[in-house]
């Protein structure tokens, strides 16, 4: 695993919290330095990160996503990785961000690609249809009230999206399974394109991507399911 984070006391948490969970990881601060790595390492999983507010705002956190993305499927070969097997995945705010470079062209197309490129797209617990926006805290990350329609992903369905795999925790108080996986599965299978959803047991927002680590593993077959699929 490759991961690159500019702030170093987060990336020396991340690289310790990640080590535990099982993963060889290779830490790195900057674009640079990770292409230093690449001569000795080829990773099978990038973690990016993406800045927040209030440094910015919408969209240009899912720019940052989409540049990550792109700047990864572009390395694939250079890695001997097959790039047809490139997929995006993230949880809660990572998710939203993921759909977006999945489903709305915009964003890997200032980057010359398409997100036909993309195997799939794997999203944990995403809020994928949130307007109109009732958490103050978010009111200004995406401008409310002038929040742009097309911020939502269930307003970039398409037939060509790449296959989607939507992942909701058995209880979850913070993103409403029924108004975002649940909405965006309705709108994907409305135009034919790909998309399951499964619902992980014993889980909750925060335990659906906790699970992922080993000692957490007993919970729920989150990894398991993410394995079956890429």
């Amino acid at each position: 695993m490759l991961l690159i984070e500019d702030d170093e006391a987060v990336l020396a948490a991340m690289g310790d919290l990640l080590s535990a969970w099982g993963c060889r990881c290779e830490t790195v601060c900057t674009v640079d330095e990770a292409l230093s790595r690449l001569d000795v390492f080829t990773p099978h999983i990038v973690v990016a990160d993406y800045r927040l507010h209030p440094e910015v705002r919408y969209p240009e956190f899912i720019e940052d996503s989409a540049q990550a993305v792109a700047w990864a499927w572009q390395k694939a070969g250079e890695w001997q990785v097959n790039r047809r097997r490139v997929f995006v995945m993230g949880h809660s705010a990572g998710a939203y961000n993921a759909a977006m470079v999945a489903l709305d062209a915009r964003w890997l197309s200032r980057h010359h690609l398409q997100p036909s490129v993309l195997a799939g797209f794997i999203g944990l617990a995403g809020p994928y249809n949130f307007l109109p926006l009732r958490v103050d805290s978010l009111k200004p990350v995406f401008g409310f009230p002038q929040t742009p329609a097309d911020s939502q992903p269930v307003l970039h369905a398409h037939a060509s999206a790449p296959p989607s795999w939507l992942f909701t925790a058995a209880v979850d108080s913070f993103v409403s399974p029924t108004l975002n996986t649940d909405s965006l599965a309705y709108r994907l299978r409305s135009v034919g394109a790909q998309v399951e959803t499964r619902t992980m047991p014993r889980s909750s927002h925060i335990t659906l991507v906790a699970a992922l680590a080993s000692p957490l593993r007993w919970l729920s077959p989150v990894l398991d399911e993410v394995s079956g699929i890429v």
